[in-house]
C-alpha cells in the first residue's frame, strides 16, 4: 500500500482540521484534544511506515479474541455495575468473535446456551441476568448471540410462544413499545421489538399496529431519527429508527435524501470515524450505529432507480473509517476503544469491529465487493445490515423459524387487542410469507 493511498496522509498537509472562528467553546476545546490525539497516532504510524516502506495498518486479531474469549468466561468485580446486561455482554463477545471469524466450542456454545437459558422468564422475554425481570434490550442481545450460535439447542431455547405475549405486554397503543414493565419508551424499545420479531418469526400486524406512524414521528427536521417525537437526531436512534421501518416494510415512507445528508455529515473530515450527533466528538461505535445505516439506505436508494448510484462502494468513505479504526481504536492489550486514550471494553469492540466488517464489505443485489484496508487477514465476516450478526447467522435463523407456525395470541388481552383468534391467524400465514428480509444484503446472495 503506497504512502499516496493512505487516507491519513493528509494530517501531514494540516487539512479538514475543526475551526473555530475565534469562538472558543468547550465543545471546540474537547474536539481540538481529540484532533491532536488522532494526529499523533496517524503521524506515529506515517513515520513509522516511513523507516520499513512495508508496515501496513493491521488488525491485531489475536489480542482481540484472547480479551474476548476471556469476558466470555471470568470478569473482574469492576463489572459488578452490568449486572443487569449480563446477555449484553455474551451478545458484544459472541458477535465480535463472530466476525473475527471465531467458532466457539462445543462446550463453549452449550455454557452460553445454558447462562441465557437461565436469563429466559416464564412470561416471556429475557432478563439481564437470572431471575431479573423480562426487558427488551437483553431480549434482543440474547435472541441474537443464540441466533449466532445457531445449533438446534440454541435457537429451540427460544421460546417464541411465551415472547410474542411478552412484546404484546410492552407494546402501547400508540405503536411504541417499552423497554420493560413500567420502563422508558423510546425508539430502542420499537427496534428491540421489531427486530427479535421478525428473526424469530412472531411478527404479526396486530402487534406492530401504529408503530410505523409513531417511528416516522421520530424522524427530526435534520434527517436523522430521535429517541422519541420531538427529540435530537441521534446515531443509535436513527439506525434503531431506519431498521425497524425496513423490518416492517415501510422504510418508503422514511425522508430518505434528508437522511442520506444527515449521516453522511457524521463522518469527520479529520479523524475519518463517525460522531453520534452533530458538534460531537468522534466515537467507534458509531461506526456501526452510522456506518451500518448506509447499507440500507444504499438498497432503498437502489429500489427507487437513483440515478448515479454506485455500484462499487458505500456513500462513505470506507478507508477513512477502517484507518481510523485500525490506527487509533484497538487498545494494546486487546479489544477496540471508543477514541485515543479510554479503555477497551465489550461494547466497543463489538460494535468497531460491526463498522469495520460494514466499511469492507459492499452488497448491491447480486454483486459482493471487499475493499480491505491493509493486509488481506485483516477481513472480517459480513454483518448483517438490519440485524447486526453475521449474515449467514440471520439466514439460517430466518429460515429456521419460518419453517414454523406463528404462534398464536392466547391470553384474552392479547386477543382482544388484535381482534379474534381467526384474524390473527390469517395475519399471521401473511407474515410467514416474508421469509426474504427487504434488504438485499440480508439474502444469501453475500459470500464471505
Amino acid at each position: 500500500m503506497a504512502e499516496e493511498e493512505l487516507w491519513c496522509n493528509h494530517v501531514r498537509q494540516n487539512k479538514d482540521k475543526f475551526r473555530d472562528e475565534g469562538v472558543s467553546t468547550v465543545s471546540s476545546i474537547d474536539q481540538a484534544r481529540v484532533e491532536t490525539s488522532v494526529e499523533d497516532k496517524y503521524s506515529s504510524y506515517l513515520d513509522m511506515k516511513d523507516m520499513d516502506g512495508q508496515e501496513q495498518p493491521r488488525l491485531h486479531r489475536g489480542r482481540h479474541i484472547a480479551y474476548l474469549k476471556k469476558g466470555l468466561t471470568s470478569l473482574s468485580d469492576r463489572f459488578t455495575s452490568l449486572d443487569a446486561s449480563r446477555p449484553w455482554l455474551v451478545y458484544w463477545c459472541v458477535h465480535a468473535l463472530e466476525l473475527l471469524g471465531v467458532q466457539l466450542s462445543k462446550e463453549e456454545a452449550a455454557g452460553v446456551v445454558e447462562f441465557l437459558g437461565k436469563c429466559q422468564n416464564p412470561n416471556g422475554g429475557f432478563g439481564g441476568g437470572p431471575g431479573q425481570y423480562s426487558h427488551l434490550a437483553p431480549t434482543y442481545a440474547a435472541v441474537n448471540a443464540l441466533v449466532i450460535i445457531g445449533t438446534p439447542q440454541a435457537l429451540q431455547l427460544i421460546n417464541r410462544s411465551t415472547l410474542v405475549e411478552f412484546l404484546r405486554s410492552m407494546r402501547t397503543e400508540e405503536g411504541s413499545f417499552r423497554m420493560h414493565e413500567g420502563g422508558e419508551l423510546d425508539i430502542r424499545g420499537v427496534y428491540c421489538a421489531v427486530s427479535v420479531a421478525r428473526l424469530t418469526n412472531v411478527a404479526t400486524e396486530s402487534l406492530f399496529a401504529n408503530t410505523v406512524h409513531w417511528i416516522m414521528r421520530c424522524q427530526s427536521y435534520e434527517g436523522g431519527f430521535s429517541g422519541a417525537p420531538g427529540m435530537e437526531a441521534h446515531g443509535g436512534y436513527t439506525f434503531c429508527g431506519l431498521a425497524a421501518l425496513t423490518l416492517l416494510h415501510a422504510h418508503h415512507l422514511c425522508h430518505t435524501p434528508a437522511l442520506l445528508r444527515w449521516a453522511a455529515n457524521r463522518q469527520m473530515k479529520y479523524e475519518g470515524g463517525f460522531q453520534g450527533r452533530t458538534n460531537k466528538l468522534v466515537d467507534g461505535c458509531y461506526s456501526f450505529w452510522q456506518g451500518g445505516l448506509f447499507p440500507i439506505l444504499h438498497t432503498l436508494l437502489a429500489q427507487e432507480d437513483v440515478a448515479n448510484l454506485s455500484t462499487e462502494r458505500w456513500m462513505f468513505n470506507q478507508e477513512a473509517l477502517q484507518e481510523y479504526l485500525l490506527l487509533c481504536c484497538q487498545h494494546s492489550r486487546g479489544g477496540l476503544i471508543d477514541k485515543p486514550g479510554k479503555a477497551s471494553d465489550f461494547y466497543h469492540t463489538c460494535y468497531t469491529l460491526s463498522g469495520m466488517s460494514v466499511a469492507q464489505h459492499f452488497t448491491s443485489t447480486a454483486r459482493h465487493r471487499t475493499l480491505v484496508t491493509g493486509p488481506k487477514d485483516n477481513e472480517l465476516i459480513p454483518t448483517h445490515a438490519l440485524y447486526n450478526v453475521g449474515v449467514e447467522a440471520a439466514v439460517s435463523a430466518t429460515q429456521y423459524f419460518n419453517s414454523l407456525p406463528v404462534p398464536i395470541a392466547s391470553s384474552p388481552a392479547s386477543q382482544t387487542e388484535a381482534g379474534d383468534a381467526t384474524d390473527v391467524q390469517d395475519t399471521d400465514k401473511q407474515t410467514t410469507t416474508a421469509t426474504k428480509p427487504s434488504c438485499t444484503c440480508d439474502t444469501t446472495q453475500v459470500k464471505t
